[in-house]
């Protein structure tokens, strides 16, 4: 299979900007910027993935204010101050070839934790002493996440047209920080997921009542972003397929009918992920495993018409490349993957016989890498560094 052969590699236009190929890294938390801002720390990780083939490299959710943030260690856009360090990092990744992405994301009662490997918790008296008190969170109810986690304050209708704004400012802010693609983080029981779902709003006014009402956020959101971020750039909104939190919660034809009114409103790709109603994220809502949530993407792109992009336990290129020549998804997000294998996309290629002398690789690697084959030829292994199999004569 060449390139030009390749679903998985082949270029994907939306409105005036192509993306290289369907690959893109998804969304993951770090939790490692200081007072919002990013840093070396944050410029080498996201470097490595462009390095690493990916047609678009997209950051974790990043905060709209600093209520917003999930942990102490979240990257926020709520200031012009922040520009310059994001813009550093889009810079490096346009250099090879790649585009860059961005998740804008307000935690909502889902804020004011511990990081994951701090306890992923509600922030302590512990923390308090070292210096990370918790503060004020708010949601569309007075619903908290479970017990020992602090009670939202319910947002005044008021309340909600100035986090709308913020939504836009930051979208300003993403365009003048060179970011080619803004994805709005609708899922995982944050605070736009929180409106969505009947479990978690029991509002009586204009944003409640009804599935309507309850999507009114996300599209006024949408709205907001759109008259601030360029025409011909492109917008994608996650969303929990289905919200992980049983009967009566939001469901997958929920979703279908969410992306019609998305795409009406300027909404170009949903990223379509489940779960996260109640407490982590990533606590499975059903049987998990290879692609299980493709089905999802498969359902809203086609009942939705609106293109998807799939996530969830998608682990080779072979498994990726059958998604898009399937129709079942436009796009591949790769996650945990990633981070075991930054150079996912370079190992799918060659996995598909798509770049057998490793043309894709920034020119300083791969001559190394094409000299490496004939030499692991001559002494009996692969390209992958296994041993070939070879062929016995059967036993006397």
């Amino acid at each position: 299979m060449t390139v030009e052969q390749s679903a998985l590699f082949s270029p994907y236009k939306i409105r005036e900007t192509t993306l290289p190929n369907r690959i893109v890294l998804a969304p993951m938390m770090q939790c490692k910027a200081i007072d919002g801002f990013a840093s070396d720390w944050h410029f080498a990780h996201f470097s490595k993935f462009a390095l690493g083939g990916f047609g678009t490299v997209m950051t974790e959710a990043i905060a709209v204010e600093p209520r917003g943030r999930i942990t102490y260690g979240d990257l926020g856009l709520w200031s012009d101050e922040f520009i310059p360090d994001l813009k550093r990092i889009t810079d490096f990744i346009h250099a090879q070839g790649a585009l860059a992405a961005i998740q804008l994301a307000h935690a909502g009662r889902k804020a004011c934790w511990q990081r994951p490997w701090e306890g992923n918790g509600p922030l302590t008296q512990a923390d308090t002493v070292r210096g990370e008190a918790p503060w004020g969170i708010v949601g569309p109810s007075e619903l908290a996440v479970g017990e020992s986690y602090q009670t939202p304050h319910a947002l005044s209708v008021s309340e909600i047209r100035e986090i709308v704004k913020k939504f836009g400012q930051a979208a300003a802010r993403a365009n003048a920080a060179g970011f080619d693609i803004i994805e709005i983080h609708g899922a995982h029981g944050y605070l736009i997921a929180s409106f969505l779902t009947p479990l978690v709003n029991n509002r009586q006014d204009g944003y409640g009542k009804d599935r309507a009402g309850r999507m009114r956020f996300a599209l006024e959101v949408v709205a907001e972003i759109r008259a601030n971020w360029p025409a011909n750039k492109p917008l994608f909104f996650r969303v929990s397929s289905e919200d992980g939190g049983g009967e009566g919660g939001w469901g997958l034809e929920d979703s279908v009918v969410l992306g019609l009114e998305l795409h009406k409103a300027g909404v170009d790709v949903v990223d379509c992920s489940s779960g996260g109603v109640r407490l982590s994220a990533t606590l499975a809502n059903q049987a998990r495993g290879p692609g299980y949530q493709v089905p999802f993407a498969d359902r809203i792109k086609h009942g939705g018409g609106v293109p998807t992009m799939a996530v969830g336990l998608i682990l080779d290129g072979l498994q990726a490349e059958t998604i898009v020549r399937e129709g079942r998804a436009d796009l591949i997000a790769i996650g945990r993957q990633a981070m075991f294998d930054p150079f996912w996309a370079h190992h799918a290629a060659q996995q598909l016989e798509a770049d057998v002398h490793f043309e894709r690789w920034d020119p300083s690697a791969g001559w190394w890498l094409d000299k490496r084959v004939g030499g692991l030829a001559m002494v009996g292994y692969d390209s992958t560094g296994k041993p070939k199999a070879t062929t016995q004569a059967n036993p006397p």
